[in-house]
């Protein structure tokens, strides 16, 4: 029998908050800044996986505005190959660290921290840009 090894799903959120954008602090490896998100559950649907994950790493309830676009190249994260749906999202309440967040802070394009985690600058930039 042949084992099949394939990308993990994953989500990923750009969530529009007081004139700037959500990030966490990772408390795991790979450390720095990201975009809230992490990997969808099995049975759950993509945007179900985002606002659970939003909640999780923020604390925020988040209304997703529409899908952004899809990343995968394999190397974009370092521990699996994984493709993610960013979407972009509005939220409501007061955030704090959640989950596997150490921190949450609210940036705008020029003050974004220098340690961005995986490929989230290049998504980022990508949004700031009104690339898709």
């Amino acid at each position: 029998m042949h084992e099949y090894r394939n990308p993990l799903p994953t989500v990923d959120l750009i969530i529009e908050y007081n004139s700037g954008i959500i990030l966490i602090k990772r408390e795991n490896p790979p450390y720095g800044w990201a975009l809230p998100g992490g990997f969808v559950d099995y049975g759950e649907s993509l945007e179900a996986a985002a606002v659970r994950e939003a909640r999780e790493e923020t604390g925020l309830e988040v209304d997703l505005v529409r899908q952004f676009h899809a990343y995968s190249e394999p190397e974009r994260d370092s521990r699996f190959h994984t493709i993610t749906i960013v979407y972009i999202a509005r939220a409501k309440g007061t955030p704090r660290a959640g989950d596997d967040a150490a921190d949450v802070g609210v940036f705008a394009r020029d003050n974004l921290p220098e340690d961005i985690a995986f490929d989230h600058r290049d998504i980022l930039m990508d949004y700031f840009e009104k690339k898709y």
